[in-house]
This record gives C-alpha cells, sequence and structure tokens, in this order.
C-alpha cells in the first residue's frame, strides 16, 4: 500500500472535527461522486424535560414527560428538547418534526424493563425511540440511551458461563429447548407481554428506528443493549449518523449495530461499533415489496471502527430491492468473526451494483476476512430453519471493487459459497490477507479479477 503526501494531507484533513452539520470532509476524494445530506433544520427553542415534571432518579416513569415535552414543542414549531444528567426512566418517546432530542453528558434515557408500555394497540411493539414520516428529526449530546434489552432477549447457554446463565434464571424467566435457551418470560418482577414465551419472543424490536423519514441526525451519543437492532432508519432520506458509540454484549442474539434498510444519501462516519450481530449493515427487504420500498443507495460509510460484530461492514441477508452506490472507505475491523460480509439467500436476494470498498484494515477476525455467501438461511432463535421454497429473488454479488485491504489473522482469506451467476464482477486490488487455516475456498468456476493481492499463512 502506498503512502504519499496526498494520503498525509488526507489523514489530516479527516483528524478535522465536524460541526454544525458540514460533512464535506468526509466527502474528499471518493471514488464516485456522492453529495452530503442535509442537517436537520431545528429552531432555536429550547425545552429541558425538568420544566414537564421529569424526574431522573431512576425509579419515576418519565413517559408522560417526554411526551408533554414533544407536544410543547410541535406546537412552537420545534425545537431542542434537553435531558440533564441523571436516568430517566421510561416508556416509548416518539419524536416530531424539527424537534432535536439533547442528551446531555451523564444523561441515560433508559427503557423501561415493563414490556406492556411498548405495546400498541394492535398487540405489536414500538421502538424505544422513534419517528415516522417526519421530517428534520435529531437525537445528539453525550448522552446515553439504554434500551434494557436483557428483559426481552432470548439467551442461548452456549454463549454464556455458568456465573452469567446463573444471573439470568434470578430475573425468573423460563428453560427451553432442553435447557439450551433461556427466555426473559415468567419473570419476578414483571408481567408477560404476551400469552407463551414464542409470542413474545416476535415482540422484540428496535432501540431507535425512524420510518419513512427526511433529513435525520444521530450525533454523539451512546446506543447500547437494545432488545433487537439499535439504529434502524427505514425507507429514510438525507441520514446522517456521526461519532456514534453501538454497544451491547458480544452474544446478544440479534444485536445489530447500525442497519440502513432501503435508505438513501446515508453519511455514516466516526462511530464505534462493538455488538452482538452485524454491525454496520445495508439492507433492502426481501421479495416483492422490496421492490416498492426501493433500494438502498448512495452511501457513504467512513472513518468507523467495528469491534465484535458478526460483519465489520455487511450487505444482506436481505436486499430484493437492490444496493446501489456504496462507499465504504478508511474503516477498522478488530475482532469481528468476519470483515467483508455478503451474505443472501433465495427469496431475499437482489443485486448490487457500484460498490467500492477501499483502505480497511482487520486484525483478530474469528472467520472469513472477505466472504459471499448466496445459501444464507434465516434462523429465528428456537425457530427451524426458514429455508426458501421459491426459486424468485436470487442473490447477486456483483459490481464491486475491494482494494487497500490488510488483514491480519483471519482464519480463512476469502470465501466464496456461490455460482458464477450469483457471484461476479468482484475486483480485489493490493490487499495483503494473512490467514490462520485456509488462503481461500472459491469455487474454480467463479472468477474473481485479482491484482496484486497477497494471501499469506503460517
Amino acid at each position: 500500500m502506498k503512502f504519499n503526501c496526498l494520503t498525509l494531507a488526507l489523514c489530516l484533513l479527516l483528524a478535522l472535527p465536524v460541526h454544525g452539520g458540514d460533512y464535506s470532509l468526509y466527502y474528499q476524494n471518493l471514488p464516485f461522486e456522492l453529495a452530503e445530506p442535509q442537517a436537520p433544520a431545528i429552531p432555536d427553542n429550547t425545552v429541558s424535560l425538568y420544566d414537564f415534571g421529569g424526574v431522573p432518579d431512576g425509579v419515576t416513569l418519565n413517559t408522560d414527560a417526554f411526551a408533554a415535552a414533544v407536544k410543547a414543542l410541535e406546537k412552537k414549531g420545534g425545537g431542542h428538547l434537553v435531558v440533564p444528567a441523571g436516568i430517566w426512566l421510561t416508556g416509548p418517546i416518539v419524536l416530531k418534526d424539527r424537534i432535536d432530542l439533547h442528551l446531555e453528558r451523564n444523561a441515560i434515557v433508559l427503557m423501561s424493563p415493563e414490556k406492556k408500555l411498548f405495546l400498541r394497540a394492535d398487540c405489536k411493539a414500538t421502538p424505544g425511540i422513534s419517528a415516522s414520516k417526519r421530517k428534520d428529526v435529531s437525537i445528539s449530546g453525550e448522552g446515553i440511551v439504554d434500551g434494557n434489552g436483557e428483559w426481552w432477549r432470548a439467551v442461548k447457554r452456549g454463549k454464556v458461563s455458568d456465573v452469567e446463565w446463573k444471573d439470568y434464571h434470578r430475573m425468573g424467566g423460563i428453560e427451553a429447548d432442553g435447557g439450551n435457551l433461556w427466555y426473559p418470560f415468567d419473570l419476578k418482577h414483571f408481567p408477560n407481554a404476551a400469552g407463551s414465551y414464542k409470542a413474545q419472543e416476535k415482540l422484540r424490536t428496535h432501540l431507535i428506528r425512524f420510518t419513512d423519514c427526511e433529513r435525520v441526525l444521530v450525533s454523539g451519543v451512546t446506543v447500547q443493549n437494545s432488545p433487537r437492532f439499535h439504529i434502524v432508519p427505514q425507507r429514510c432520506r438525507q441520514v446522517a449518523i456521526v461519532g456514534v458509540t453501538v454497544r451491547c454484549p458480544w452474544n446478544a442474539q440479534n444485536g445489530d449495530g447500525i442497519d440502513l434498510m432501503n435508505s438513501s444519501d446515508v453519511l455514516v462516519a466516526d462511530c464505534t461499533v462493538d455488538v452482538g450481530d452485524d454491525g454496520i449493515c445495508l439492507k433492502a427487504g426481501a421479495g416483492k415489496k422490496a421492490l416498492k420500498d426501493g433500494p438502498c443507495s448512495r452511501i457513504l460509510i467512513r472513518r468507523n471502527t467495528v469491534f465484535h460484530a458478526h460483519g465489520g461492514f455487511v450487505i444482506g441477508s436481505e436486499f430484493s430491492g437492490g444496493i446501489n452506490d456504496v462507499a465504504v472507505l478508511d474503516n477498522v475491523f478488530s475482532g469481528t468473526d468476519t470483515g467483508l460480509r455478503f451474505k443472501s439467500g433465495p427469496g431475499r436476494g437482489g443485486r448490487t451494483s457500484n460498490l467500492h470498498i477501499n483502505n480497511i484494515v482487520m486484525s483478530d477476525i474469528r472467520d472469513q476476512a472477505i466472504v459471499f455467501e448466496v445459501g444464507y438461511v434465516n434462523v429465528s432463535v428456537g425457530e427451524a430453519a426458514d429455508v426458501a421454497t421459491t426459486a424468485d429473488f436470487q442473490p447477486e454479488f456483483c459490481d464491486i471493487s475491494i482494494s487497500n485491504v490488510t488483514c491480519r489473522d483471519a482464519r480463512i482469506g476469502i470465501q466464496v459459497t456461490g455460482t458464477p451467476s450469483s457471484v461476479h464482477d468482484i475486483t480485489l486490488k493490493d490487499c495483503t490477507l494473512f490467514c490462520s487455516e485456509q488462503l481461500s475456498a472459491v469455487p474454480d468456476n467463479v472468477k474473481l479479477v485479482m491484482e496484486n493481492v497477497r494471501l499469506l499463512g503460517y
């Protein structure tokens, strides 16, 4: 990998902080043209949660205080809802147009372990923080959003120690699958949210979700311990997720970090992710409905660090709407199960186009540095494998350029489980992958274009 004056200048430039929704520093030296997302327009009005009877003692429920503060700002045309230091126990928070939820340092917004607070009239669960069909919404500051996910998630016995297993049983709960699974059902201190542990398991939802929104910002905060995925923009436009820490236990079931779904004009930059499932993931729906929802497109993922995750950067498993015009630049993956992970299966697949991945540093990768898997089968916890029987929506990973990847200690360098029609037009250039067991596992009939790629081992 060459290091010259231009590279040094770019590194120094990118080291500068970003202020006031100006993301131009991230949009230097791109492999193709991308427009930076527009920042939310938030009026200068400010209210404190204290103004609406909020009590940050970790015991008082503040759901009504959050709702009243949002309503008051909505009447003013929007503004900043300041959450001061303390533990703000709450049920769901619903944001409206032109509102910024600002968490001051040492503020913790803690979702209540009382599951029934999150049930809607249709008996489905609502996310901890959400906005739907809104414009100019923001979550900012130096505080923490905590989903209290241990009260929701099933636990696999093989993923925890004896001490942890006993800790879960102190909460109550029940065992299933011959003692191989624990569910937070029939807990000691909180009622069930459904009639059976399997029905309750299906209620698990995301911690932060924006749906059909425009001009969205998540900046500075720590988002942790979600019941399911942590940050999910779905069918959104003009999104920036910058300087955010996302974390949960390494074994948290479905604990994805940042999942972009059918969204466009998105920046994910300077984030730290350490989670139980995929780190930074692009999805675009499964089947016919995904075609209407559209692709995940015009995405920049830059200067992020991913520690534990099933994959550092991931596409899939569902992307029937397509994944287009994506740049993944200057990221570090340290301790992930896989580095670059492309996964899908029949009925869930789509087509990728114009993906550029450059300057990726990986270390301590448990399995593959780069993997393409087109026979992926979705398995919900405690359920049988969801094997597709349709021949429609086959995955097609193509038009992907991967360059300047340095990896030390992956078990396998490059692995492909696919055919020439499902994995093609993949270019790898100027890469060094050091592997502990196997340099590559690529079928003879799948042709990857490689230029100056070094696959090394012991």
